[in-house]
């Protein structure tokens, strides 16, 4: 193999690149599903109380070679005019929570008083995590009458929605008295992979909401019901509804989304630095093809999406033709990678990135292990205050991009809801609570700083990180960034977020790719519905010698041939 080359941190850390990104093998979901199957994890319930409306309880029993954990889900009747994906609403047709151990009966009662009433309710730290779901009003009640008729539901709706429930929320790592992070890495390994806990609770929910809806479906009135179609049923995912709360995530991690980018920026270049064959280049179209019709597939009324993947599509044949053209002319991976680069959208550059590291599962899963990393932002205040000027020219040139004098590139300003501690939006001169905003403005920050530790230098030359925090002391949380930052191979994500015109949506679509979600389809510039697990092997699955690659999931009866 030669040289890997990594794409510099100006293209990979791109806010507008990120947010064009696409689920990989190096995804959490992907990652979870693939060591559940190798490890025989063991998931089954040990207890499965509903009623013929679905309402009650149950618990999963997991058994994974290092731990014993409980997924316990509990389901109730939610009036259709109280079902709200947002924040701020206080009901659910599912509540659930993923715990240590086994539940007794007191462990259960505990949770009944507490796991439906979520934030308002009390757990400890016995729970991995606390979650909630909403049944889709558009398929389930359609999915549950064909079925319980004796017919298979429709296909196309089935396309159209992708899931029977979404998850509104998922906290983890210490929320609402749940066990930290910490814990779950020192006492739980199986999960201690970034959000791997997380993506747990998502893929039981998935299969809880198939065994909920066979369970009503097999009920004495229906004499002729009938299962839902394997395929179908893999086809299936869970919903998800992700707002601004994921945003600022991303910026106040910066280590770990350093990481996380390294290791795909890593997996790349192993791959583009390998010998093309042509049995490979079969493989990319076939996975080409999967993907067309996969994005075909996805229903969105949001235009600017919807233009994003029309223009995806057109890419994506155009690549095709050329592929057609010079099929036995193409001298290298690296050769694909820069027409692409030449030629094609953002979105369909990185779809090219998440089929390539498809086609090399040996170059690429090995480097899962190394997604998490331990945050610790730190400076030296013995060092030199030009040192320090020197990193931020280095490795923070792209902040010098912005005119922080003109009023808009520090229009917008985040903050936390008082009510739900949830981020919030806001406009300087037309909202209340600039003063308050949460520390996001890091490019404005960079420069401020960059401004003082100049005049400094000019006085004294010899002056040290310590001399300059003696002097202006609300520096010191961004020297420590830079200072932690500059010594990362890509640093920061490299965006405005005060900008009158940021989309946070670039923020949440970065994010989730790595989670392994698909099917975008923005509600508005500040949230998002997607899917989760469409195409995963099911539990009953897991146990088999059943294909794993689930990537770019088609409808069954629309596979291309």
């Amino acid at each position: 193999m030669q040289n890997a080359m990594l794409r510099p941190p100006a293209q990979a850390m791109d806010l507008n690149r990120l947010g064009a990104g696409f689920a990989s093998r190096l995804s959490f979901m992907r990652s979870l599903v693939r060591h559940m199957m190798d490890d025989q994890w063991r998931i089954e319930y040990s207890r499965f109380n509903l009623d013929e409306s679905g309402y009650g309880h149950v618990v999963f029993d997991i058994q994974s070679p290092n731990s014993h954990l409980s997924f316990v889900v509990f389901s109730q009747y939610l009036n259709p005019d109280e079902r709200n994906d947002r924040v701020i609403a206080e009901k659910w047709d599912l509540t659930m929570t993923l715990m240590e151990g086994g539940v007794d009966d007191a462990t259960l009662a505990m949770l009944a008083d507490n796991v439906p009433l979520q934030e308002a309710g009390r757990i400890d730290a016995r729970s991995i995590s606390l979650a909630r779901a909403n049944r889709s009003a558009r398929v389930f009640g359609e999915v549950l009458e064909c079925l319980r008729n004796g017919q298979q539901p429709d296909v196309k709706r089935l396309t159209e929605v992708g899931y029977l429930y979404r998850t509104t929320a998922v906290y983890g790592s210490g929320k609402f008295g749940s066990c930290d992070w910490d814990k779950v890495v020192n006492q739980h390994p199986d999960l201690a992979q970034p959000f791997a806990g997380e993506m747990l609770v998502c893929y039981l929910l998935r299969q809880f909401s198939l065994d909920q809806l066979h369970h009503m479906v097999h009920q004495d009135a229906y004499p002729n019901a009938v299962d839902m179609d394997k395929g179908l049923q893999r086809y299936l995912g869970i919903g998800n509804s992700t707002g601004l709360g994921m945003a600022p995530w991303l910026i106040n991690h910066p280590q770990v989304i350093a990481q996380w980018i390294l290791q795909r920026e890593t997996a790349l270049a192993n791959v583009l630095a390998t010998q093309v064959s042509g049995e490979k280049i079969t493989q990319l179209q076939e996975l080409m093809a999967r993907a067309c019709q996969h994005v075909r597939e996805v229903s969105t009324f949001d235009q600017w999406q919807a233009e994003k993947n029309r223009v995806l599509l057109s890419d994506l044949e155009a690549l095709n033709d050329w592929f057609a053209d010079v099929a036995t002319e193409v001298a290298s991976w690296q050769q694909i990678n820069t027409w692409a680069e030449q030629h094609y959208s953002l979105e369909t550059q990185e779809l090219l990135v998440s089929l390539l590291l498809e086609l090399f599962p040996e170059l690429v899963d090995g480097l899962e292990g190394q997604m998490g990393t331990v945050e610790s932002l730190q400076y030296d205040p013995t060092a030199s205050a030009q040192d320090l000027a020197d990193a931020i020219q280095e490795s923070y040139d792209w902040v010098f991009d912005y005119d922080f004098t003109d009023p808009k590139q520090e229009q917008t300003f985040w903050y936390y809801s008082q009510g739900k501690i949830e981020p919030r939006l806001g406009k300087v001169g037309i909202d209340e609570g600039a003063e308050l905003q949460m520390f996001l403005g890091i490019a404005k920050a960079v420069q401020d700083c960059h401004t003082d530790v100049l005049a400094m230098l000019a006085d004294n030359g010899q002056a040290t990180i310590a001399d300059i925090l003696l002097a202006k002391p609300h520096h010191q949380a961004i020297v420590a960034r830079i200072a932690t930052m500059s010594q990362t191979h890509y640093g920061e994500i490299r965006a405005n977020l005060l900008d009158a015109d940021v989309l946070p949506m670039h923020l949440l679509r970065g994010k989730l790719a790595f989670f392994g979600v698909s099917k975008f389809d923005p509600k508005s510039a500040l949230w998002v519905r997607n899917t989760m697990f469409q195409g995963a092997p099911l539990v009953s699955d897991l146990a088999t010698d059943i294909n794993e690659d689930w990537s770019f999931p088609v409808a069954p009866s629309m596979v291309a041939q």
